[in-house]
């Protein structure tokens, strides 16, 4: 197959420091699914409000990704970016924003991520008004399930279609919900519909056991890897650092260690896209290296550290395995 303009631009000019080593990382993701690995993929940040899903739903419509790993914020903000992209407000200007230029933001319904503005009436509230009815109807069949198999309810049963604000191929978690790969979402309280959830418990409308919880997801993830990694080597692809990526990684010694699985595989390529400085006791900023004395990697696992702007990196390593 011919090269890609973008894979033939990485090959000809990336050939040093941060450059080589994206370079490297990307055909070694290649490699890795061409030799029938897995990946998982860890979103930490705001990259679906960065709209990554342009991109990150070709990986997912393409088996290149096959299982992820996000905060309730992306999982969420995906949503958000669905239905009420034409609503949200660009601020180029954000680092010359006073105090009071913020409050006048809050006060008109808008929530501010970097440079975006995330409109609450026509973003959150409408995924708030359907996402209660789900709950709801959960609790009347006494079921439970995690909180991406509310959201995949929500997007397979076409109730959020009537609001779709762009094309919908850009949404990475209806692509996902579509193939239905599985999401890992820890600590998905810290999301602002786990943070409604919350209330409505506190208000007596739900139990917290409606909602499947991060035990239950390590138990999951745990069975998946178990199962996965019997025929497959299986890759770990963490943009940003954080709880969307601890979390996960941790399932190779929790099985090895703390079960005595010990013929479980180690993670068997390792990417890591951060701009967090490496500095003493940075989970985020930790080198690969660190990694192997906790039983997360081996030491002949290829290691990947860009320390570089993940709205810049993920989308050109993405272009590059999908020869876009």
């Amino acid at each position: 197959m011919k090269d890609s303009p973008i894979t033939s631009f990485i090959k000809k000019y990336f050939l040093h420091f941060n450059a080589l080593t994206l370079s490297e990382a990307a055909k070694a993701y290649k490699y890795h699914i061409q030799n029938d690995g897995k990946m998982m993929v860890t979103l930490a940040g705001a990259m679906s409000t960065a709209e990554l899903g342009k991109i990150l739903s070709e990986m997912i419509r393409k088996d290149k990704i096959h299982i992820i790993s996000c905060t309730g914020a992306n999982l969420e903000e995906d949503l958000l970016n669905l239905i009420a992209h034409s609503h949200y407000k660009k601020i180029p200007n954000y680092r010359d924003l006073t105090p009071g230029e913020e409050e006048d933001f809050l006060k008109k319904g808008y929530y501010r991520v970097t440079d975006t503005c995330i409109p609450e009436e026509q973003a959150f509230k409408k995924l708030q008004k359907h996402i209660l009815k789900i709950w709801t109807r959960a609790q009347e069949k006494s079921e439970r399930y995690f909180p991406h198999e509310y959201i995949y309810q929500l997007l397979l049963e076409n109730i959020l279609k009537p609001y779709y604000d762009i094309d919908s191929e850009d949404s990475w978690v209806l692509a996902a919900a579509k193939k239905n790969i599985p999401i890992i979402v820890p600590g998905w309280e810290d999301s602002t519909i786990g943070n409604i959830f919350s209330s409505y418990c506190m208000k007596k409308i739900f139990q917290p056991f409606l909602v499947k919880n991060g035990i239950e997801y390590m138990i999951f993830l745990a069975k998946w890897y178990q199962k996965e990694s019997v025929k497959h080597k299986i890759g770990f692809f963490q943009i940003g650092g954080g709880i969307s990526g601890d979390f996960p990684i941790c399932v190779v010694p929790m099985l090895s260690q703390d079960i005595g699985f010990h013929s479980t595989p180690f993670w068997s390529y390792f990417c890591q896209i951060s701009d967090s400085t490496t500095s003493y006791g940075s989970y985020s900023g930790a080198i690969p290296n660190e990694k192997i004395t906790w039983g997360k990697l081996d030491k002949d696992t290829p290691k990947f550290i860009i320390e570089s702007d993940a709205t810049i990196v993920a989308p050109l390593i993405f272009a590059y395995i999908l020869n876009m």
